[in-house]
């Protein structure tokens, strides 16, 4: 499906989008990639959404992008014999192992992998930091701690812990069995939650058998020190606002963001802004200003995607949440301005014969009046690559794996298209380039556009073709042979 805007859309489902007419009509309305979290819902919910979104795909032929989103190991404190508790500021409170109710001087926090790595100053910051512990004592079955900013408390509230690695896989056991169940659809994405560690990507790639490519969700202090070897182990990253910016000062979480989405842009791996996007549009039909101004912003960064969670997945107005990030991203993306923010920005990578052919194509592209930059790809790599360029005119990846369509669904500015299987002849991609250009409406017969590709066809990282042709077939098949 043509998009007006280069930016990718990500529209998490749940109860609010979990029919045929509006999954219908929040990809027609601009997702490009629906988001299937598995921390809500049970299977038999994700399995009916993913028919669903496959049935939309085959009707519009518009390959779209499936993503599913591990739990993670989520923390969470017990439950209360009275209900919610007040603690005040300065109050002593203990966490501890032992089962019973907890009360106003204490509570259950069955984690023993916690108190092992607790030391005393840590911090622990339950119900998203809205109360604010400090650990002044601990030992392996507890923490004694102070309340350094008070709060309710209640029943299975969720506790982070910042200032310490945990010695937790970024796999559950729920996270175990729900990627299982993950692998047995044809899903394209897989997002880790609380990701700390490369290994912990290792782990889970191991697990999946190459058979589904792996998204690293950067919510932690510690994934962002060791960022750099977690962004070599992902083939994509997503920043995770909402723990990040609880376990970081979120002063410091607009700077972490521009950081990670260069480092991404400069890997050429796919980066999604998220959380908190436009979070009032789940009751109201109308954003915030703010909220306007962080999608634009994440936009001008050169961010692959921007996405939705509760506004689609719970909110009141999903379809309208959809079209107010496509209305913002055409916006952002017809200013005067837009095209040399992001090219102030790039960083030109020229290691390899396929990293100088995209970025010849996106100068040819520039120079001359060329409607589109035509990519075959194999595996993605050309039409991540392409897209790392950050081009003024359209990319059309062309791939005949419908897997990597979807998949590419991800990156920035790519119109994905599922091409027939070139065995031999250059000339017949070039041929199928120009139809392909033409049939989404970006060229006509007059016009030009760049087709890239490798020989031998269908082998991973052989880009070494470059070709300016013409979208009449009648001047292709009148050009020498090859």
């Amino acid at each position: 499906m043509k998009r007006n805007r280069k930016v990718k859309i990500v529209a998490t489902l749940g109860p609010a989008s979990s029919d045929y007419e509006t999954i219908r009509g929040l990809h027609e309305a601009g997702a490009d990639v629906f988001r299937l979290n598995m921390s809500h819902g049970s299977h038999d919910d994700v399995r009916a959404r993913y028919d669903i979104i496959r049935r939309v795909e085959k009707e519009l032929e518009s390959p779209i992008a499936i993503l599913v989103d591990l739990q993670g190991p989520k923390l969470r404190v017990g439950t209360f014999s009275g209900g919610p508790v007040d603690l005040v500021t300065g109050d002593h409170f203990r966490m501890d192992l032992d089962p019973s109710d907890g009360d106003k001087t204490r509570v259950c926090l069955p984690h023993p992998e916690i108190f092992a790595a607790l030391e005393p100053g840590a911090r622990l910051l339950v119900n998203d930091g809205k109360v604010r512990l400090k650990v002044l004592e601990c030992g392996e079955d507890f923490a004694n701690c102070e309340v350094i900013a008070g709060g309710m408390i209640s029943d299975r509230k969720g506790v982070n812990v910042p200032d310490v690695v945990l010695p937790l896989a970024a796999l559950s056991d729920k996270d175990r069995a729900d990627l299982e169940f993950a692998l047995t659809l044809d899903i394209d994405w897989l997002a880790l939650s609380f990701v700390q560690r490369k290994e912990d990507i290792e782990e889970a790639r191991a697990l999946t058998k190459g058979r589904v490519a792996i998204m690293t969700k950067v919510e932690k202090p510690a994934a962002v020190k060791a960022f750099d070897e977690i962004l070599e182990a992902s083939d994509a990253i997503m920043v995770a606002r909402g723990d990040l910016g609880v376990e970081m000062p979120v002063q410091a979480v607009p700077t972490i963001q521009k950081r990670l989405v260069r480092e991404c842009r400069k890997a050429a791996k796919p980066v999604i802004i998220a959380t908190q996007m436009l979070e009032s549009m789940i009751e109201s039909p109308m954003p915030t200003r703010a909220e306007v101004s962080d999608v634009a912003a994440a936009i001008y960064e050169g961010a692959d995607a921007i996405m939705l969670s509760a506004e689609s997945a719970a909110g009141q107005f999903p379809i309208e949440a959809v079209t107010m990030m496509d209305n913002v991203a055409i916006e952002v993306e017809s200013d005067k301005n837009y095209n040399s923010i992001l090219e102030a920005s790039r960083q030109v990578a020229r290691e390899s014969v396929a990293d100088a052919i995209v970025s010849a194509a996106r100068e040819i592209a520039e120079a001359t009046d060329i409607k589109a930059i035509c990519c075959f790809t194999d595996s993605g790599t050309t039409g991540a690559l392409t897209a790392r360029e950050r081009p003024r005119v359209p990319i059309i990846a062309l791939s005949p794996k419908v897997a990597t369509a979807r998949r590419l669904a991800l990156s920035w500015g790519t119109t994905c298209v599922v091409s027939e299987e070139i065995v031999s002849r250059f000339k017949m991609a070039v041929v199928g380039a120009a139809r392909a250009a033409r049939k989404l409406g970006y060229a006509d017969e007059k016009d030009f556009i760049v087709v890239t590709a490798g020989v031998p066809f269908n082998v991973k990282g052989t880009t070494n073709i470059l070709r300016v042709a013409p979208c009449d077939e009648r001047l292709i098949f009148a050009s020498e042979d090859e």
